[in-house]
């Protein structure tokens, strides 16, 4: 386990518009407010689309993390997340995990990380800066090369 006192920042209330690539609105929000890592505790919304992790082939290794993706269309999404700096390039890390009922589908659900969304009509988020510690993610390589949320 591993744990820091977070010294929080600015709070911000952010919504994304019909047609918006979810995570191009995320980085440039962050770019043009300066935030460089947070935490959003929860969002909702519509995705026209989003590519999710999940596999329908039996998997080699069930202990080993998902990489591949699913495609979801028309979906209403309620999810979470966490924001990490890459000191290097200086962008940001998203971590976001949603829910997701298909609309067309009896809202049948979906639960993963998510890989990729086009906004359908609108997503609101609670976004919560982090002022200190510096949060990264660093590749684990005895983890199967999964990046972790680390501070300091």
């Amino acid at each position: 386990m591993r744990a820091h006192e977070l010294t929080i920042g600015r709070t911000f209330g952010v919504t994304f518009d019909h047609g918006e690539d979810f995570f191009d609105a995320l980085s440039a929000f962050c770019r043009e407010h300066g935030v460089r890592q947070g935490y959003i505790p929860s969002f909702i919304g519509a995705f026209a689309e989003a590519e999710i992790v999940g596999a329908c082939e039996k998997l080699e290794n069930p202990d080993a993390p998902v990489w591949s993706k699913t495609y979801v269309t028309n979906v209403e999404a309620f999810g979470a997340g966490t924001l990490a700096h890459d000191p290097e390039s200086g962008a940001i890390l998203p971590h976001i995990h949603v829910s997701a009922g298909l609309k067309t589908q009896s809202a049948d659900g979906r639960t993963s990380h998510l890989l990729r969304a086009k906004v359908q009509f609108l997503s609101e988020l609670l976004i919560v800066e982090v002022a200190a510690p510096t949060m990264t993610r660093l590749r684990n390589p005895d983890l199967y090369d999964v990046p972790l949320l680390t501070f300091g």
